[in-house]
């Protein structure tokens, strides 16, 4: 369900709304852009303070919207499974590893997600520059031309692509098949992907893992812990629902051990 912004839905609505999916489902977990605008990310904040519930979690990412929307969705796959709230919600965190996500550009000259060299600023004003960008799960940037190439994944992934105002073969040819990808889906160009890019004229994609049994089992092969504060099991080092860290004790008990799991290839 999405949530509505401040300007579209009053508080009690939006309280309402938290209500009944509390009431429903017993936990939620929001899924939003670290590039949400500020009056929503206040809008959350104030809803789960006024309900005073420790069952909604709030989990801020840095992926692009194609790639976000691919992690909303293997998260919503994974919920039906044996996993527990607060394992689901601190999945969002290791599933990001495994998502590839950028975009065929026109120009970088309004791109401030990933970094930009002032020489590709430059570039940006020659009539006809392309870039390939990817922003997760590290930043590359490459001018398109002869032999540009962008690092892809090692493991077996679909390729999920959002083409925009930009007529290009390159991403569901050539990309494609340097990434190796098993299979491909068009989808529609979410309505935040020019202002996230910095331009119209783009072809957004992301790839993903599209057997739900892997993500069950990558989410269930890393360690597992009670949240010291709420309770609940996370994994990594900090409980989504609570934002609690463990104790120093056992972050120096832990050390190495949850983060360096999660970066394994399926």
């Amino acid at each position: 369900m999405p949530i509505q912004p401040p300007d579209s839905q009053p508080l009690e609505a939006a309280l309402a709304d938290m209500q009944v999916l509390l009431d429903r489902h017993g936990y939620v977990i929001v899924v939003h852009s670290s590039a949400t605008a500020p009056a929503v990310v206040r809008r959350l904040h104030t809803v789960r303070s006024i309900l005073e519930s420790d069952r909604i979690a709030l989990l801020s990412s840095d992926l692009p919207p194609l790639g976000l929307a691919v992690l909303a969705r293997q998260l919503r796959q994974l919920s039906v499974c044996d996993l527990s709230a607060g394992v689901l919600a601190s999945a969002g965190r290791l599933l990001t590893h495994y998502i590839y996500a950028g975009a065929l550009l026109n120009s970088v000259a309004k791109l401030d997600r990933v970094p930009v060299s002032l020489k590709s600023h430059a570039k940006s004003w020659v009539p006809g520059s392309q870039f390939a960008v990817v922003a997760n799960p590290a930043p590359q940037l490459v001018k398109m031309g002869p032999g540009a190439a962008l690092a892809g994944p090692e493991f077996g992934t679909w390729l999920l692509v959002a083409p925009g105002q930009l007529q290009s073969d390159w991403v569901k040819g050539t990309l494609a098949r340097s990434w190796q990808v098993q299979g491909l889906r068009e989808a529609a160009l979410p309505a935040e992907s020019a202002r996230w890019w910095g331009t119209s004229k783009l072809i957004e994609f992301a790839t993903y893992l599209p057997d739900v049994s892997v993500l069950y089992q990558l989410v269930t092969s890393v360690r597992r812990d009670p949240c010291h504060w709420c309770g609940l099991e996370r994994i990594g080092d900090r409980c989504v629902f609570c934002s609690a860290t463990p104790p120093v004790h056992e972050n120096q008990s832990h050390a190495g051990g949850v983060l360096n799991q999660e970066t394994l290839a399926p």
